[in-house]
C-alpha cells in the first residue's frame, strides 16, 4: 500500500522596515528648503532628526498617520533631536538618565516589539577640542547605555555620531587627523562600541565604498565632494541578518547633511 505524501507549507510574513535619519541642522530652516516634501518622498516607518534648534511651540510641524516625539535643549536654538513613527512605542525614554549629559536634547528612545530605536546627535568636541573631555565623558556613558539596552533587546542607533571612523570615511584625512571628529580618541571610542557587539551597518555592507553624509558650508565643500560620513545606523550585532540595504542619500540636500537610511526585514 502506498502511503499518502503530505506537505505542509508554512508562510512566513517578513515585514521591511524602513528608517532614515537626518541632521536637518535647524529644522525650521530645513522645512524652508523642502523638508516636508523629502520628508514625504522618503516614506520611512521611523525618521529620526538631529539638531533641530528648536524649542516646544516653535513649529508646527505635523505628518498624517505619524505620531512624533521631541527632545529639546535647555539652551535656545541648539543641539535637539526628533522622532517621527508610523508605530506607537512601548515606552519612550528622553536622554540616557544621567544628569550632566541630559540637558542638550540629545537622545531620544523609542522601546518597539521587537527592538529598541535610539536617535542620537552626539557632542561635537569643537575647534581646538575644547569639549574633547567631556565628548570622552559622554562616549563612555552612552556606551554603557547602549550595553543596558542590548542585554534586554537589539538596538538600533541612529544620527550624527560626529565621527569619521577610518580614513576612507573622510576626504582628506592625513590633515584634519586630530581635528574635531577625526581624534584619535573619538575614533577608538567607536571601535569600543563596534567591539561590545554592534555594526556599522553601511560599512558593512559596502567595504570599501567611499560616501559622505556631511559637507562644510565653506570653500564649495560639497560641489567638490569633500566630505565626511559622520552619520550612521549602527545595530546590535545579531540584526546583521536583518539588514536588507543601508544608503546614504547624497542628492537630498536642504542642510550640510544629507539623509542616511537603513532597511530591515523582520
Amino acid at each position: 500500500m502506498q502511503k499518502s505524501s503530505y506537505v505542509t507549507s508554512i508562510t512566513l510574513e517578513i515585514e521591511m522596515m524602513k528608517l532614515v535619519s537626518w541632521n536637518v541642522n535647524g529644522l525650521r530652516a530645513c522645512e524652508g528648503k523642502g523638508f516636508s516634501d523629502i520628508f514625504r518622498e522618503l516614506d520611512a516607518d521611523f525618521f529620526c532628526l538631529q539638531e533641530t534648534k528648536m524649542q516646544e511651540g516653535q513649529l508646527d510641524l505635523q505628518f498624517e498617520g505619524y505620531r512624533s516625539y521631541w527632545n529639546y535643549a535647555e539652551k535656545k536654538g541648539y543641539s535637539g533631536t526628533a522622532i517621527f513613527t508610523k508605530h506607537e512605542p512601548l515606552n519612550v525614554e528622553y536622554g540616557i538618565g544621567i544628569d550632566v549629559h541630559d540637558h542638550e536634547g540629545r537622545v531620544i528612545t523609542l522601546e518597539m516589539e521587537q527592538f529598541y530605536l535610539v536617535c542620537c546627535y552626539t557632542p561635537n568636541s569643537q575647534d581646538g577640542l575644547k569639549r574633547l573631555e567631556y565628548r570622552m565623558s559622554w562616549e563612555d556613558a552612552f556606551r554603557s547605555y547602549l550595553k543596558r539596552l542590548d542585554q534586554k533587546k537589539p538596538v538600533i542607533l541612529c544620527g550624527d555620531l560626529n565621527v569619521a571612523h577610518q580614513e576612507i570615511d573622510l576626504k582628506n584625512p592625513k590633515t584634519n587627523r586630530m581635528n574635531a571628529g577625526f581624534t584619535d580618541e573619538e575614533r577608538e571610542k567607536f571601535s569600543d562600541l563596534l567591539a561590545c557587539g554592534f555594526i556599522d551597518t553601511f560599512r558593512t555592507l559596502y567595504p570599501e565604498q567611499v560616501t559622505y553624509s556631511w559637507w562644510s558650508y565653506r570653500f564649495q565643500a560639497r560641489q567638490k565632494n569633500a566630505g565626511w560620513r559622520i552619520d550612521y545606523f549602527v545595530t546590535s550585532e545579531r540584526l546583521r541578518t536583518s539588514i536588507a540595504d543601508a544608503q546614504i542619500l547624497t542628492d537630498v540636500y536642504g542642510s550640510d547633511h544629507c539623509p542616511v537610511t537603513l532597511e530591515l526585514t523582520l
